[in-house]
């Protein structure tokens, strides 16, 4: 063919771009060149063959499995959750639930005396998901304790109450709103006339359970229910939702 000095700029973008392609594997991703390794991508030269730094995205550490020769990176939350630790950070669904009733139920079959603990910052969500989760700590033998470190409202306000009795904590800053359930519902008048009957027993199962927690009177959990109800610790320590305000991990 002609000399590259007489190709076009055209032409050489062409081979430019079929260079790029040579590289590309039949699955679709590049191929590594001869004797790269990820450590060689993930640290600056300078600090090549020192040890491998964290990857960078989802907060990761590293853990070698018992009985393996090395640690591999492992998302954080999965760190904790071998030391009984989970974290309810987020709206309150079938999904997240379902997670923390595996973890929840794994490690009380490995260890049923051990405590497991729960913290929970989420602004709530569906009730049947949350109930599914309550049940679950009623069910294992692992006591559950509970820590409100953010905002416990609505249905995590729930959960948040039905830890161990005794050691229900929250840190000084966080709040505890509760309220009575929602619904909606369309379509024809006697599936809403359903709808509306569910709800109202759902609403009557929450009062039971909440004055169950609290100690507070049917009546009063009915009346502050009825609209959005904000709490301090202090006064969701009061009204009987948590038992102690902790300030270090030593204690109060």
């Amino acid at each position: 063919g002609r000399p590259i000095a007489h190709m076009s700029l055209r032409a050489l973008g062409v081979l430019a771009l079929a260079a790029r392609c040579a590289a590309y594997s039949p699955g679709g991703l590049l191929r590594a060149p001869a004797g790269w390794s990820p450590a060689q991508a993930a640290a600056p030269a300078a600090v090549r063959g020192s040890a491998v730094q964290m990857p960078i995205g989802v907060p990761k550490v590293a853990y070698r499995v018992p009985g393996s020769s090395r640690a591999d990176w492992v998302d954080i939350y999965n760190r904790l959750y071998r030391e009984r630790l989970i974290f309810l950070g987020q709206e309150i669904d079938d999904e997240i639930c379902n997670q923390i009733i595996a973890v929840m139920l794994f490690s009380d079959s490995e260890d049923s005396g051990k405590e497991m603990f729960l913290y929970i910052n989420s602004p709530g969500g569906s009730v049947i998901a949350g109930l599914a989760l309550y049940d679950t700590i009623q069910h294992i033998r692992s006591p559950v304790i509970t820590c409100n470190l953010g905002m416990a409202a609505s249905m995590a306000s729930f959960i948040l109450g039905a830890g161990e009795r005794g050691k229900r904590i929250a840190l000084p800053n966080s709040r505890v709103m509760i309220h009575q359930p929602m619904g909606g519902s369309e379509g024809q008048a006697e599936d809403i006339r359903v709808e509306a009957e569910q709800i109202l027993k759902i609403k009557g199962t929450l009062v039971t359970m909440y004055a169950q927690m609290t100690g507070q009177p049917r009546e009063r959990i009915l009346s502050d229910l009825d609209r959005d109800n904000y709490m301090s610790a202090q006064q969701a320590l009061d009204y009987g939702l948590i038992d102690k305000i902790v300030t270090s991990v030593e204690g109060p």
